[in-house]
């Protein structure tokens, strides 16, 4: 896999290097997270953030390990960190390179001096591993190690005097722990002696969370430092180990290339020789985790703040899934919400613990879902999972939205769906702060109709596939007729985007892309066509679509502030990374897939090569700026905006693993 490099440009001062920010995960939910300089910027970051009910209830245990080496009577600090009162260590200053190959690798260099430090998770566990080369030069090296380690729930902060810790010696290390409730944190490091201290880091100041509006500053627990001697021209390996399990020796580099092997599996099992394609692949696992409650896969939403949502897992299950050839995880996730369908509803989100219901305030969560076995089963063949588990659960989600169901849900006597009131927001613009609805789509609104008609499609598909009746013969036909009747708008040559008792909503907004790029669309391809121009003129903003085009009085270009005004643009002007994926997908269709529309596509999903390096080291952030420069904003790695880009590059650009024979409407 072709390594991601920045230089010292990249950090110039630390204000730059605090734009980009890296991330690594376990498969459970667990994470390290932080920026290339090794700043912490967010209440989020940490070196180990643990998963204690996988994929939730992540606590951060060690915020930080800095570094500092003592050569002569000189110390090379190493540490970068800001306090209320400014910044406080500027180490960053002897950062020579930043790497990500598999993992981020650090590069120091000073006074004969090379540093090297590689930071990884053990796969499954809640460990991560810290792993440092230090080629000496001609005069015996001291490295010290500083650990800063709490214990609370990532969303929160802490001072000092608010929890107490207490840290005892133990083989190799030391051992921290703050309650019973959270299992204690054990620290070791091979070659290393530990001096036990008592102390705190006081004020460490977040400026992200300080621009979003949230608690910004906190206190960190010192509970004492590591010390290793390395001798003159001695080529040093060090490795230190973060984990909730036991202090034990772990082989550094063994651990490093077991790792390795892992993601060069997961390369291989996907089959791309492609580089673009690859690091998709790569990022795609970050995603993909074990859900405690469940037994079953599940996909978190995002990192480093959302959880697993049913909506979110639906759209993002191709790209993360099928198109990597996780076939097994795929089966795994749709079984999981197969369990769980209540009422014709699926989850929109699992609760934290086992016996607790999960929450249904979803509309589309169930509509996504038919979309995604559709997928599988083009991807696999697998008609025994289709036939003897989905099919009846897709047979009941169609007979619930028929009759009615939770959330005002329920066929009208036209054939489309309805849903939501005033005050509930059941589409993926739900954007709601206390009780002020952003984005009110509420009745008719055209994805939702587009997946219904899509849903009724799967559904007939897989009854005739599986020789069993489908009771409902002329309805997809009446859904398609009623479709165009409510929401071609003629006269702007696009689809209305919401339609209900206040009339219909002539607002530019990309739901109308989902229409085009659904498996059975319910548009004939000459609408296409000049909706898509309509898109690309008003919506289109590089690294996704624009949520309402620029001329509209609640358009809102720029995502920042407390949460009422980042809510308040969420869905209002906001670009989103995932809708590229059915744009995309949308203008091959719309144009036969001929060589032109490869060509464009190819165009418009190049630029996610170079974000790779711009934010999210290796991922794709949640949203944009509507207006320009269009800057990342949100997550800066979103499930969906990977799984939505990879999926259309793939099938799209690269034309493999797509069968053009499938339906492609009535």
């Amino acid at each position: 896999m072709q390594p991601i490099t920045l230089g010292k440009a990249a950090w110039a001062n630390h204000e730059a290097g605090a734009g980009r920010e890296w991330l690594v995960t376990n498969g459970t939910g667990s994470y390290a997270m932080s920026t290339i300089i090794n700043l912490n910027t967010r209440k989020y970051h940490g070196l180990l953030v643990a998963s204690l009910s996988p994929p939730v209830r992540r606590t951060l245990l060690l915020a930080k390990l800095d570094e500092s080496v003592t050569i002569g009577s000189t110390t090379y600090n190493l540490a970068t960190n800001r306090t209320v009162h400014g910044l406080s260590e500027g180490g960053y200053i002897h950062q020579q390179r930043f790497v990500l190959d598999y993992f981020p690798t650090f590069v120091y260099a000073f006074d004969q001096v090379w540093l090297e430090k590689t930071i990884f998770m053990l796969h499954g566990e809640n460990s991560t591993v810290v792993l440092y080369r230090l080629v000496n030069g001609a005069q015996p090296a001291h490295l010290c190690l500083r650990p800063m380690v709490n214990c609370r729930d990532h969303h929160w902060t802490l001072r000092q005097g608010q929890i107490a810790l207490s840290a005892r010696p133990v083989p190799r290390g030391v051992s921290i722990q703050a309650t019973p409730a959270v299992p204690p944190l054990f620290l070791c490091c091979d070659r290393a002696s530990f001096h036990p201290a008592d102390d705190w880091y006081r004020e460490l100041f977040y400026p992200e969370e300080a621009a979003r509006g949230e608690p910004a500053v906190e206190d960190h627990y010192l509970p004492g430092h590591f010390t290793v001697e390395i001798a003159p021209h001695e080529d040093a390996w060090i490795t230190f180990l973060a984990t909730t399990t036991t202090c034990r020796e772990v082989d550094g580099p063994a651990a490093l290339e077991k790792e390795k092997k892992r993601y060069q599996v997961l390369l291989e099992q996907a089959g791309y020789s492609d580089p673009l394609a690859r690091r998709l692949v790569w990022a795609a696992d970050a995603f993909i985790v074990r859900r405690q409650s469940t037994g079953g896969k599940s996909v978190i939403a995002g990192y480093p703040w959302f959880n697993d949502w049913g909506r979110d897992t639906m759209i993002a299950l191709p790209g993360l899934t099928l198109v990597t050839g996780r076939f097994a995880a795929a089966r795994s996730i749709l079984l999981t919400y197969a369990a769980y369908c209540k009422e014709g509803l699926l989850p929109n989100v699992f609760p934290d613990g086992r016996g607790q219901e999960p929450l249904y305030n979803t509309v589309d969560a169930a509509l996504w879902y038919f979309h995604a076995v559709y997928k599988y089963y083009q991807y696999t063949g697998d008609r025994e999972l289709i036939r003897e588990h989905l099919l009846p659960v897709l047979q009941e989600i169609v007979e619930w939205y028929i009759k009615g169901t939770h959330f005002h849900i329920g066929m009208q006597e036209d054939g489309l769906l309805a849903a939501g009131s005033p005050r509930h927001q059941l589409t993926w613009m739900d954007a709601k702060v206390d009780q002020w609805v952003v984005t009110p789509r509420h009745g008719r609104a055209v994805e939702i109709c587009a997946l219904w008609h899509n849903a009724l499609g799967v559904l007939e598909y897989f009854c005739r596939l599986c020789g069993r009746p489908f009771s409902w013969p002329d309805l997809p036909g009446r859904v398609q007729e009623s479709f165009q009747r409510t929401f071609w708008y003629e006269a702007g040559g696009y689809l209305y985007d919401v339609v209900n008792e206040q009339g219909a909503d002539a607002a530019i907004r990309p739901n109308q892309v989902i229409a085009c790029a659904l498996p059975f669309t319910p548009l004939r391809q000459e609408q296409m066509r000049r909706l898509l121009g309509v898109v690309w003129r008003e919506l289109y903003a590089t690294y996704g679509l624009r949520s309402l085009a620029p001329g509209h009085p609640a358009y809102r270009g720029v995502y920042q502030g407390d949460r009422w005004q980042r809510d308040g643009a969420y869905h209002q002007g906001t670009a989103w990374s995932w809708l590229i994926g059915p744009f995309v997908t949308a203008l091959r269709r719309a144009y036969n897939y001929d060589a032109a529309s490869r060509r464009l596509a190819a165009r418009i999903i190049q630029p996610f090569a170079d974000h790779l390096a711009e934010h999210g080291v290796g991922y794709i952030a949640e949203i944009f700026d509507g207006n320009e420069p269009v800057m990342a904003r949100g997550c800066p790695a979103q499930a969906w905006g990977v799984a939505e880009v990879l999926r259309a590059y793939v099938e799209d650009v690269l034309e493999k693993q797509k069968d053009h024979n499938i339906t492609k409407g009535r």
